[in-house]
């Protein structure tokens, strides 16, 4: 069960829209395939386009000065890139990139901000999600500096599978080092931790989950508030 999971075949920002509001951005939108990658904000550059997913699960990456990267937030079909646009910014300091592949809709920023010109209620609805994500950037933030290894790993892993489809997540230690922001071998200590209570199996480049109520006891201080801010917003 995944109490936190998301429709499948949708965005929910869009499908939660009233359906006069729904239509107008709809109109605009265009099919989009997210490839593994795929770069959809390049820090410090202007935002083109902005992207909602409908499946995929795209990565927020802090950059340090001193070439360090680390995932702050994350999204799939819950929400959309280019949060910035949302509150009058045209770029951010970090890069947005799509850590699973999958498919969805694109508009273009000018277009974008042409409609929630015209129409004060759309802004309102796509401007509640930056609060959402806000919430889950500082528990990130809290997981970080006050949780083990092993806890920061399953909130993460519990996180991608709100928003993918069936119990199985592609990903390589070397990903997972950046989105944790540690070494590589602390991710294979994460990972043998949780495979050692049954929670998990990994193979090479994918994670299996076995246990998801394991997994949400072992995430328990760090998973949940960022995602019932999510639904007070959007459930």
């Amino acid at each position: 069960m995944k109490p936190h999971a998301f429709p499948s075949g949708r965005n929910n920002l869009i499908s939660t829209l009233p359906d006069r509001d729904r239509a107008l951005i709809e109109s605009a939108l265009t099919p989009v395939t997210l490839d593994k990658g795929m770069v959809l904000e390049s820090a410090n550059r202007s935002i083109e386009s902005v992207y909602f997913p409908v499946s995929g699960i795209g990565s927020i990456i802090a950059l340090g000065t001193n070439g360090r990267r680390v995932e702050s937030g994350l999204f799939g079909r819950d929400g959309m890139s280019g949060t910035s646009v949302l509150i009058g910014a045209d770029r951010s300091p970090n890069d947005t990139l799509m850590q699973v592949p999958g498919h969805g809709q694109s508009i273009p920023v000018d277009r974008l901000n042409d409609l929630m010109e015209q129409n004060p209620a759309l802004r309102r609805h796509l401007t509640r999600y930056v609060q959402a994500l806000m919430i889950q950037t500082a528990h990130t933030a809290l997981s970080n500096v006050h949780a083990k290894l092993e806890d920061r790993l399953a909130r993460w892993i519990l996180m991608c599978h709100d928003r993918i489809d069936g119990n199985s997540l592609a990903q390589t230690h070397e990903f997972l080092s950046i989105m944790l922001g540690v070494r590589r071998a602390g991710v294979t200590i994460g990972i043998h931790i949780l495979e050692g209570k049954g929670m998990i199996r990994a193979t090479r480049g994918r994670i299996q989950i076995l246990d998801r109520e394991g997994l949400e006891a072992e995430a328990e201080q760090i998973y949940g508030v960022p995602e019932a801010e999510y639904s007070r917003f959007y459930g």
